[in-house]
């Protein structure tokens, strides 16, 4: 219990400063091209986003889902069927980033008009897509290599290999954008270099030989895979959720407020990004003690850590919601370069209405982690679904229906409280039927 006390700071700060680090990256990109190119560069932008929801769900799939597994087996002793689970981790994230490599390349221009590009922003939209795609090997493995850095007791160097690349990422942008001059494509490129710049500091790792974790001959059967991958499955649909969302709600602003609507929330998304990040931070780094804990048939340590996340998650919550209350103004005139007194004035709504189910996600995101970890992958994915996939897109399709864009913005904390209100139902029946020793959660 000592132990999990000393590293519980540890491995959150570390995971949060590198998940705001890695989120950084996109908003850098929207500061940049907000001031440089406008609303119509801020909607491109906002469009085309949508695919990191799926890059960053891959590699989480892969990477805490193996990486869960490696800690797992390597807290058993059990060190071949660890470095299987980095294998087949390493080359799945390897397929599916050259599948994505292929999307970009041949087909970047109609996927931007599926996602709603018109004539007057879809050149912006589909450089932006092209650029990104073509550097997808590069965005999973570093999901990949962070996560199991952090599994492998390294986690600062995880933690480096995200900020040095968004310092990077912020560096170059502005570069390619302002000097340079370059557009939309220096905006991407910038952002794709950062996972290439973290691929580097990553690899510090193995050639100083601290790893443990190694490429091992291994079957790709698909029972191994989805044992390797069923752990980050509730990240993975965190993740593309955000993607669909996305997607969903540009479709449903384009109608009601045009392009100028889907600036607007770009810059509420945006922001919210960096609040999830933070979230997404606290889940990862809480993951690694977790498992180590539960590998070990520790419960009583898997308690502690629990409750002193959700704790920390209500904290967070509430500092947020605080600051979106009364900062509001200030975070958005930040991304509104053209002082648009339009776009201002929805940004703002946005984000006051949007930004009230942060109450709830921390919640939501530990306790899919929580089950995740303690081999409760259905119910944690039944859950991230719900919240990210299913619950979002119906509430944001019928509440625009009723309340136009009010409706949109408070889709997200319906959706949120909603999914909080299953999870303390799949916890309590968890305590009655499943694990009784787990009651004091």
């Amino acid at each position: 219990m000592a132990n999990a006390k000393k590293n519980f700071w540890k491995y959150i700060t570390l995971s949060i400063l590198g998940m705001l680090g890695s989120s950084g990256t996109i908003l850098a990109d929207t500061f940049f091209i907000s001031n440089r190119l406008g609303a119509d560069g801020l909607a491109a932008l906002n469009l085309s986003i949508s695919v990191f929801g799926l890059m960053n769900g891959l590699g989480l799939l892969f990477g805490v889902g193996g990486a869960t597994r490696y800690a797992t087996f390597q807290s058993q002793k059990e060190d071949h069927r660890a470095n299987q689970a980095f294998t087949r981790s390493f080359l799945l994230a390897l397929f599916f980033g050259i599948a994505l490599f292929t999307v970009g390349l041949l087909f970047s221009h109609p996927l931007a008009q599926a996602l709603g590009a018109n004539q007057e922003i879809l050149p912006m939209c589909a450089v932006y897509l092209k650029t990104i795609l073509l550097f997808a090997p590069c965005f999973l493995l570093n999901h990949l290599f962070m996560a199991f850095l952090r599994n492998d007791n390294n986690p600062k160097l995880a933690m480096a290999v995200m900020v040095v690349g968004s310092l990077s990422n912020i560096v170059l942008d502005y570069t390619l954008i302002y000097p340079l001059d370059m557009g939309m494509f220096g905006a991407a490129l910038a952002t794709g270099l950062s996972p290439v710049i973290g691929l580097g500091i990553a690899s510090l790792h193995i050639l100083t030989r601290k790893n443990h974790f190694h490429l091992v001959p291994t079957h790709m059967d698909v029972s191994r895979i989805a044992e390797t991958a069923a752990p980050g499955l509730s990240s993975f649909v965190n993740e593309l959720s955000s993607s669909i969302v996305l997607v969903v709600f540009n479709l449903l602003i384009l109608r009601q407020a045009g392009n100028l609507g889907v600036a607007a929330y770009g810059i509420v998304a945006n922001l919210a990004l960096m609040v999830l990040a933070v979230f997404t931070g606290l889940s990862q780094g809480i993951q690694p003690l977790l498992s180590r804990a539960y590998g070990a048939g520790n419960m009583e340590e898997v308690r502690y850590l629990y409750r002193k996340g959700r704790f920390l998650a209500l904290a967070i919550g509430v500092c947020v919601v605080s600051i979106s209350l009364l900062a509001t103004p200030a975070l958005v005139s930040c991304f509104n370069g053209e002082h648009d007194p339009a776009l201002q004035a929805l940004a703002e709504t946005g984000v006051r209405l949007y930004f009230i189910g942060f109450f709830f996600v921390g919640y939501n995101y530990l306790t899919a982690a929580f089950l995740s970890t303690t081999e409760q992958s259905k119910a944690a994915c039944s859950l991230s679904i719900f919240r990210g996939c299913l619950g979002i897109t119906g509430a944001a399709c019928l509440l625009s229906a009723l309340w136009g864009m009010l409706g949109i913005w408070m889709a997200f904390p319906v959706v949120e409280l909603g999914t909080m209100a299953l999870g303390l139902m799949v916890m309590a029946w968890r305590k009655k039927r499943l694990v009784p020793d787990m009651q004091p959660c």
